[in-house]
């Protein structure tokens, strides 16, 4: 076919209409942040038994038989090689209250991100945080590089959850979704 076709509503206006191939990481960066994410944070002890932890917003569900779960970290980061070997790791999501948390521990330079934190520890050894809307405990099931990042696969084997309103990330900021309120359990 010779020419391009429209089908379908106004989705906006690309420039051109197929779009760029500018896929400098830049550019993709500002793209992606298009897509809101949830904010979680993952923990973990290291082999001397002092908890490792950090924020992600790259969490998805992988399965629900078994329960997989796929998060990625950057492969420069400082945890990597201590995420890649540990057994077992938790995963989690923040609700809207804890932004400044997020924040500590996205920060490579804080030294003691558990710092005056309430833990506790699982029976795998993983250190939980308190006041997440959720939480996973995982196996460390395997992880692969792709790019420029390690994709972990995580096996859950235990899981809590409170009510509240999860934190996102959008745009390349924090925020909130202002219509949701906590959703009753149908399962209950």
């Amino acid at each position: 076919m010779d020419e391009d076709r429209h089908v379908g509503g106004n989705l906006g206006s690309l420039s051109p209409p197929w779009g760029s191939d500018d896929l400098a990481p830049h550019t993709l960066r500002k793209l992606l942040g298009s897509y809101p994410t949830g904010v979680a944070i993952v923990t973990t002890s290291a082999s001397d038994g002092r908890p490792v932890g950090l924020t992600i917003n790259s969490f998805a569900s992988l399965s629900l038989d078994p329960p997989l779960v796929l998060w990625s970290l950057v492969n420069h980061s400082p945890s990597l090689a201590v995420f890649r070997d540990c057994a077992h790791f938790a995963i989690h999501v923040l609700p809207r209250e804890h932004e400044e948390l997020a924040r500590r521990f996205a920060n490579p330079a804080v030294v003691d991100k558990f710092a005056e934190l309430d833990l506790h520890i699982t029976p795998e050894g993983v250190p939980v945080l308190h006041g997440a809307v959720t939480t996973l405990v995982c196996a460390n099931d395997h992880s692969r590089h792709a790019g420029d990042h390690l994709l972990m696969v995580g096996r859950v084997v235990r899981t809590s959850s409170t009510p509240g309103v999860p934190l996102v990330f959008h745009a390349g900021r924090f925020t909130s979704l202002h219509a949701v309120q906590a959703a009753p359990d149908k399962h209950s």
